[in-house]
């Protein structure tokens, strides 16, 4: 079982479109997939359709006696969700005064069986859930966004990603940058893709997200774009995305 943390500091870099859609596309594939719903947003929970989800990660996270597999949520389109909820902004204000309080998820998740993937839908922050998440993974997963913003801030982000693998998690991998939000007809995307390309030594993923409406769209109707549009360039790109994921696994 691969845990594995989609991260970026960044909002609106595709965090949650790329949990959902390559948690449904691995799922299609035969393997047994767990999203985590770990922004106080609630955004992945909000876009499969799940409705007052009650205990959530904030109650395994605030309460010890809460078992993450009493949160376990069946969904149509193949895995299995771990529900967030607007409480977890109280969780990361509790954490601040907790012992021990970058290992509170990664022992919440210790014994945690059945799945081959576990992803985790991190905060668009560098906050204390994110360096939990970060903690409790396998590895890393960035979407980045064809855009001079989300760019710079990458090193920042690498940066967190070296501090928590030396004096946290020794074991932790960054899995690969997903281009995404690619948009064939402007150039200041191909001039993104280029510079990252010549400037990271982090393996960056072959395949890119094109800018697709279908995606935008997706959520409104609680479903992922493979089962929405899936002749969309969304639905194809992320089934591409699939395969290079799993290629050397």
């Amino acid at each position: 079982m691969r845990i594995i943390t989609i991260v970026n500091q960044k909002g609106g870099t595709g965090k949650t479109t790329t949990a959902i859609n390559l948690g449904v596309a691995l799922a299609n594939k035969g393997k047994r997939v767990l999203l985590i719903d770990f922004d106080p947003q609630a955004s992945l929970t909000y876009s499969l359709g799940i409705k007052d989800a009650n205990p959530t990660i904030a109650d395994v996270m605030l309460n010890g006696k809460t078992r993450l597999t009493s949160t376990l949520t069946p969904t149509q389109e193949g895995p299995q969700v771990v529900p967030g909820s607007l409480t977890l902004a109280d969780v990361e204000l509790s954490l601040s005064t907790k012992i021990g309080r970058e290992n509170i998820l990664k022992n919440r998740l210790d014994g945690l069986e059945g799945f081959d993937f576990v992803f985790i839908d991190s905060p668009p922050s560098l906050s204390m859930l994110t360096v939990n998440a970060l903690n409790a993974s396998h590895e890393v997963l960035i979407p980045l966004q064809m855009e001079i913003l989300s760019l710079q801030g990458l090193t920042q982000l690498l940066n967190t990603i070296v501090e928590v693998k030396e004096v946290l998690n020794k074991g932790l991998k960054i899995a690969g940058i997903i281009p995404s939000m690619y948009d064939n007809r402007r150039n200041l995307s191909k001039e993104i893709l280029q510079t990252l390309k010549a400037n990271t030594k982090e393996r960056i993923f072959n395949t890119v997200i094109r800018e697709c409406v279908k995606i935008a769209e997706a959520p409104s109707f609680a479903k992922s774009v493979l089962s929405y549009a899936p002749g969309s360039n969304g639905a194809v790109d992320f089934i591409d995305l699939a395969k290079e994921f799993l290629k050397g696994r």
